[in-house]
């Protein structure tokens, strides 16, 4: 880690040394005059003072800063635009040897009192862009990714993430922390999200100090957001039928309302309907005095009898720089169906058929409140907040199960129940403040206090005497875990020259935990750490073409609570999930370098983590059960390169990334059979046509090649989808027709040995689908010149 520190601040120096600017830079903040507010999206015009001839142009950004840059020498005029203000001069400026660089600091912008009934700018959309330093930006609205029921199902279409059991990871990176708006979630509430609700999402692959170190990248979801005054509301519909599975109905309505200084927004979506997964798994043992095979086939019929997310927040401006907010958001899932479990069992001492039917019911209330207060001190930037979040998780199961048996030819039949649930509450609070020096130069440092509690229980009864059911307390157990997690950050943000920006930073986390349980040979596990997780990057502008940058990160990942919770878990008579009290974080460096040129994109890093934790199917104390159960590897060493390529026309739009992958896990203490790593490439296309303004067809498609990381193989997947849109009524009407996963090619499949046990598998599951989409949007709103600031940056904990 030193070493990389040593090279980012060699680079650092010779780029001050190596970057005096030759040519001229003009630069300021347009800024209304009467509400001190930077005119975002404002036009930078260079002309030249001798005939008025247009030089350049530029684009401001969200605060009104624009820069000029490599202007020769010369006298210009500037002319500074926006369409709902005057037109304002500057100059005559002159470039030349003895200034190169001229600082308008503020050029004020009087509001032009004209109205205009609306403007309507057309255009293709792209689904995703990269930005400079190497964030993909992935564009939700008016694009396929709408027709989404879930927020889940838009990031497993998104490009370089990976939506698995074991959760949402970007490739080359690893596993992600959610963000909503700036603030941590959990991925229950991530599942909870209407797609109608979302604008974009930001993969960043290199987060700063400022992020929790938690994960190895860090997901934001951008929700729409109202800055008009009046109601603006959405109701949408969507209806999903396949040959695999029942069909199911999706209804979301979304409403926006402002006036004054006053925000409310509200949100509430109904899932009806049925879903349906298989998972096909063959285990056997290949010692000769064994020679035990297991086939089992477990399938879930999933039935949404109520599954509901709704969220209500509120924003006021107390003045110009300041607000409070508050938001209460959550969801109430009520989930049933039925789980089969076939699982026929050959061995030298048996030979045996056994079937389990569940008649599931569990129900999951999450709710949370956040509070926000922010203040911008200053026009350059300078800002203070202050949040805090409390979050509250219940789950309830009640299953009845039945199973059967045949062994050796003898049957017999077995009912059980097991009840089960957790309570999760979670709580922080952080404050942020940030000092800008200037227009290029920032310091960023806050500190926060995170508090996380799991208490869960799981009871199992068996029928004795006929009708009776006892209390199993072999199979019962409680848990309960306790954390909490004291942070500040650290993190300077600057500008060398005008090529050359850098960032660095460093944020500390204390870890203190106790982890308590009645699973015999148990009792209490505590333990307490201290991390330091320092991060850096550099950029070099070498012309407007053409950028290069280098990173660095350090993060960790904390196991999940229910991956700690050693009871066991119920999947079928001789299958169960348990996880492992003894689990390490991960701690993983990453070191990256990247290139733009033009709209192309170039990355290549690595990544090297310990203690990388996984899972695997471990015999248990009996010869034919099996325990699946997370653990720690040694290491993990990641290679990865990737290419992104864009193609646009006016009537077609392509976004394209290629990519290479390289994992090598190092076992440790674990028998697996290890296996020659190699190379997994991936490709993503997202295609939108635009016939004649009448509709739109967009394709999207993804490879992804077959995996060898040294331990488990992983089949290649390929995923093929095409929708249809169109608009009705002065597109206050859509439609969207949607067939997804086309050649049922989208089904994780895969096989790894462990110990004696080699251990095959394959899932069906309900990709293979079609979509109907209504969706219709209504409200009333008028342009103002009073600008709303976007919710604050409170997160939550972990839970799963």
């Amino acid at each position: 880690m030193s070493k990389v520190f040593i090279i980012l601040f060699i680079l650092i120096f010779f780029a001050r040394i190596n970057t005096h600017a030759q040519l001229g830079n003009i630069k300021g903040t347009a800024v209304d005059m009467n509400t001190r507010k930077g005119v975002e999206f404002a036009v930078a015009t260079l002309l030249s003072a001798k005939d008025s001839s247009m030089i350049k142009s530029v684009f401001a950004d969200t605060s009104g800063f624009f820069q000029l840059t490599n202007i020769q020498d010369g006298i210009y005029i500037l002319l500074v635009s926006s369409m709902e203000y005057h037109k304002q001069y500057q100059g005559p400026l002159q470039i030349s040897s003895a200034q190169r660089v001229i600082d308008l600091k503020e050029v004020p912008m009087l509001i032009n009192q004209r109205i205009l009934k609306g403007v309507e700018v057309v255009g293709q959309v792209p689904l995703f862009r990269n930005r400079p330093n190497g964030t993909i930006e992935v564009n939700v609205a008016n694009t396929i990714l709408a027709t989404s029921t879930s927020a889940i199902e838009i990031l497993s279409k998104s490009p370089n993430v990976s939506v698995a059991e074991e959760g949402v990871s970007v490739r080359g990176k690893g596993e992600s922390v959610i963000y909503l708006n700036g603030r941590r979630i959990t991925t229950e509430q991530l599942s909870s999200i209407s797609s109608s609700q979302i604008r974009k999402i930001e993969i960043i692959a290199n987060p700063s100090s400022k992020y929790d170190a938690e994960g190895k990248s860090v997901i934001n979801v951008i929700t729409v957001t109202n800055a008009e005054e009046g109601y603006k509301g959405s109701f949408k519909q969507i209806f999903t039928t396949s040959d695999f599975s029942s069909p199911s109905a999706n209804t979301n309505i979304d409403v926006n309302y402002k006036k004054d200084k006053l925000s409310l927004t509200g949100s509430y979506g109904l899932l009806l309907g049925n879903t349906r997964e298989i998972l096909n798994t063959t285990r056997s043992r290949l010692k000769f005095v064994d020679h035990f095979s297991s086939v089992l086939m477990t399938d879930w019929n999933r039935k949404y009898d109520n599954f509901s997310n709704y969220s209500l927040g509120g924003q006021y401006d107390l003045d110009e720089k300041s607000y409070l907010s508050a938001e209460y958001s959550g969801s109430y899932n009520d989930l049933g169906g039925s789980t089969k479990s076939e699982n026929t069992i050959t061995s030298t001492l048996m030979k045996g058929f056994f079937r389990s039917d569940i008649a599931n019911d569990n129900v999951i209330n999450n709710n949370s409140i956040n509070l926000n207060y922010n203040r911008d001190i200053d026009s350059l930037g300078s800002s203070l907040f202050i949040g805090g979040q409390y979050a509250g998780y219940i789950s309830k199961t009640d299953d009845d199960i039945n199973e059967n048996k045949l062994v050796n030819g003898q049957g017999s039949y077995n009912v059980l129940n097991n009840k089960a649930g957790y309570r999760i509450r979670l709580a922080n609070a952080q404050t942020d403040y940030t000092k800008a020096f200037n227009l290029n130069n920032r310091l960023e440092f806050g500190a926060k206090y995170s508090f996380a509690s799991n208490k869960f229980y799981s009871d199992f009864f068996t029928v004795k005497n006929g009708n009776d059911f006892v209390l199993d307390e072999t199979r019962s157990a409680d848990f309960k875990y306790q954390e909490n997690i004291p942070a500040a950050y650290l993190n300077f943000n600057g500008q060398m020259s005008l090529k050359v920006n850098y960032g660095i930073g460093v944020r500390t986390e204390w870890t203190s935990y106790k982890l308590e349980t009645d699973v015999q040979g148990l009792e209490e596990i505590k333990d307490n750490y201290l991390n330091f997780f320092p991060s850096a990057f550099i950029a070099v502008k070498i012309s407007d073409q053409l950028q290069f940058r280098m990173s660095y990160t350090s993060r960790i990942t904390r196991p999940r609570y229910q991956a700690l919770n050693p009871s066991g878990i119920y999947q079928d008579a001789y299958t169960s999930i348990q996880g492992n009290p003894y689990l390490k974080p991960e701690r993983t460096n990453s070191f990256e370098l990247g290139a733009s040129f033009k709209k192309y994109n170039f990355t290549a890093g690595y990544s090297d983590t310990r203690d990388a934790i996984t899972g695997a199917a471990i015999q248990g104390e009996a010869e034919n059960t099996y325990v699946l159960k997370p653990l720690n590897l040694s290491k993990l060493s990641s290679w990865f390169v990737s290419l992104s390529i864009p193609f646009n026309l006016n009537w077609f739009t392509s976004m394209n990334t290629v990519d290479l992958t390289y994992n090598k896990y190092m076992t440790g203490d674990f028998p697996y059979g290890l296996m020659t790593s190699r190379p997994q490439f991936h490709f993503y296309s997202s295609n939108n046509f635009n016939i004649n303004n009448l509709f739109k067809i967009q394709i999207l498609g993804r490879y992804t090649g077959d995996k060898y990381d040294g331990i488990f193989y992983r089949h290649n997947q390929v995923l093929a989808a095409l929708g249809v849109e169109m608009d009705f009524f002065n597109k206050a009407l859509k439609l969207n027709l949607l067939a997804n996963d086309i050649f049922r090619k989208d089904k994780p499949a895969g096989y790894y040995e462990i110990g004696e046990t080699y251990i095959e598998f394959a899932r069906k599951n309900n990709n293979k689908y079609y979509r109907i989409t209504l969706a219709y949007s209504f409200g009333r709103l008028k342009k103002v010149t009073y600008i709303n600031k976007s919710t604050g940056r409170t997160e939550n904990s972990r839970a799963q």
